[in-house]
């Protein structure tokens, strides 16, 4: 059994938020406050929300909020949350921009293994998406969750009575896709996007042989 992330190992997702902060922080930015302070404050905000609100783009606006909030010491204006909603038409897309070789090796690997789908998030933003990215097919289930904790992954395998010793998780956050997996007892394949959120970052053991790193998501079809 072969386990995908989604956002930034199937499709472009983080780039998306990233170009909406680019654009918070420099509106932010002002004598004594630069664009790594800013940033450094809303990514505080955001960590502190994820636990309790989640993930998705209306988490996300949310923080923003909370980031103005916090760097003007007052509530936002009428005016600057009006600025803060119309960056909601960013995530707005009727399509999604799939990562290269993900088509090809996606239908590919569907006639080897049996392939699942687990991501995390908005349920109505990721299945969205999912049906966007014209992959849904290949998979035999798609799960999304609030959060892909070890837990989760347990979940997933009692649910599908998994050999845990021969499925692969395979995404490219060492915090949500290939710790959690090791630690249910799941092998992981971790493929680096150059976008991962910086909240997804997480220090991988370079002696864990469970572990296979691919630069190319293409390159499955070496291994599987």
């Amino acid at each position: 059994m072969l386990i995908f992330d989604a956002d930034d190992t199937l499709w472009e997702n983080n780039v998306v938020f990233e170009r909406v902060i680019d654009e918070f922080v420099e509106w932010m930015v002002r004598p004594g406050l630069d664009r790594a302070a800013v940033r450094a404050v809303l990514d505080g905000i955001e960590a502190a929300n994820a636990p309790t609100l989640g993930y998705g783009s209306k988490v996300f606006l949310h923080s923003l909020g909370e980031c103005v909030a916090r760097l003007r010491g007052r509530a936002a204006t009428a005016e600057e949350s009006a600025r803060i909603a119309g960056w909601a038409a960013a995530f707005d897309r009727d399509g999604v921009e799939l990562l290269p070789g993900v088509a090809e090796t996606l239908a590919e690997l569907a006639r080897r293994h049996d392939l699942l789908l687990l991501t995390k998030g908005d349920t109505e933003e990721q299945r969205r998406k999912v049906t966007a990215s014209g992959l849904s097919g290949h998979f035999r289930g798609v799960h999304i969750v609030a959060e892909k904790n070890t837990a989760a992954y347990e979940e997933l395998i009692r649910t599908y009575d998994l050999d845990a010793a021969s499925a692969w998780m395979i995404g490219n956050s060492p915090k949500s896709d290939i710790l959690p997996a090791r630690s249910a007892g799941l092998n992981a394949v971790f493929i680096p996007h150059d976008h991962t959120w910086v909240l997804e970052h997480d220090e991988l053991d370079p002696a864990d042989e469970k572990v296979l790193r691919l630069s190319a998501f293409g390159d499955l079809l070496r291994h599987f």
